[in-house]
């Protein structure tokens, strides 16, 4: 993706703001950038995890801090629906990863409960838990999926800096509204939602997972597999709005403007 804002944004490197003229990048180049992400990432995850990942399969990503408020087994809620959602669309692929405190018993049994699913719903979902994770696990995950999934239990997202990155590499998101998802959320432009905007804490695990299978099994996947240039839309719109709206650069404007010079000033 670096190389492909090098060729069409000349200045992105300086000025985070200007990958909104990301709109202006042809569709097929931005498929084409996003396959080699993803060739990459499937390479890594049949070498560490001997997984049989394939790229052709649609690719969900989740890494994280290990910890039971961000739910990451809500994906696995009914793993008979999501078996039966795998089935009709030729096989779910899921890469996750993420580090619990070495104090953090229940977060732990979260992680193992996690590889006993990826026994319990192979071949239909294909499961791989890659350990070690650091900065360079963490970039290869979030620019070769090709979904980022955020499923934390609201109101303890802080921001949810994880599907900010999957957005600079073209990365849609599927999240709870929480954290940063309240501001970055377009339906069905830079991603989808899971819940509502309102009474989300009143919500349960139940209902949150069936809004997520609907997503995936309603919108997101025949998306994917039938009307590949509206997925490439998708993409090319989460760089555009997301990323150029959600960065460092941002962050630190904001500090010296909101906080800094009217501290001065006071």
């Amino acid at each position: 993706m670096q190389a492909l804002y090098d060729r069409h944004i000349r200045d992105w490197r300086r000025d985070s703001f200007s990958l909104r003229y990301a709109l202006g990048i042809p569709l097929p180049e931005i498929k084409h950038a996003h396959d080699e992400a993803k060739t990459c990432l499937v390479a890594l995850v049949n070498e560490r995890a001997n997984r049989g990942f394939d790229t052709r399969a649609f690719t969900i990503g989740c890494a994280r801090r290990m910890t039971t408020y961000k739910r990451p087994l809500l994906l696995f809620h009914d793993p008979k629906r999501l078996r039966d959602i795998a089935r009709r669309f030729g096989r779910l692929q899921v890469v996750m990863a993420g580090k619990a405190h070495p104090s953090d018993e229940q977060s732990k049994r979260l992680i193992q409960q996690i590889v006993r699913w990826s026994e319990e719903l192979a071949p239909e979902v294909l499961i791989a838990f890659l350990p070690s994770y650091d900065l360079a696990l963490a970039r290869t995950i979030v620019a070769g999926v090709d979904l980022w999934l955020n499923t934390p239990q609201p109101p303890f997202e802080a921001s949810g800096t994880s599907g900010m990155k999957a957005a600079h590499n073209g990365v849609p998101s599927l999240s709870i509204f929480d954290g940063w998802w309240l501001e970055g959320h377009i339906e069905g432009v830079t991603g989808w939602g899971i819940g509502g905007r309102g009474r989300a804490t009143e919500r349960t695990d139940a209902e949150d997972a069936g809004d997520l299978y609907r997503a995936l099994d309603e919108v997101i996947l025949p998306i994917y597999h039938d009307e590949p240039e509206r997925w490439a839309a998708a993409m090319r719109a989460t760089i555009a709005f997301n990323a150029s709206f959600f960065n460092a650069q941002r962050m630190l404007e904001e500090y010296v403007v909101l906080a800094y010079q009217e501290q001065h000033r006071i």
